[in-house]
């Protein structure tokens, strides 16, 4: 397992248009991923459970991932989620 605490530095925070694309991200890989806010944790390949955190910008959450493409999944997903854009 492939865990990683980050701060979303997005400006919009992780909602609508860019939790969308972190799902679609997240499909990619054929491991198991989760993102975690508090005591709260989801599938990070539900586009509900993505929402249902209202993850806004400074916010920190832990990604992590399981399988045999974990640190590849962790890393392309923590680049989403620490851009700035």
């Amino acid at each position: 397992m492939t865990d990683r605490t980050l701060e979303v530095k997005l400006k919009s925070g992780l909602q609508a248009r860019q939790a969308a694309l972190f799902v679609q991200e997240a499909n990619r890989f054929s491991s198991d991923i989760y993102l975690e806010k508090g005591t709260r944790k989801v599938n990070a390949k539900s586009i509900m459970g993505i929402m249902s955190l209202a993850i806004g910008r400074g916010v920190e959450v832990t990604l992590s991932a399981d399988g045999h493409d974990e640190e590849q999944a962790v890393e392309a997903l923590s680049g989403i989620i620490e851009n700035e854009n």
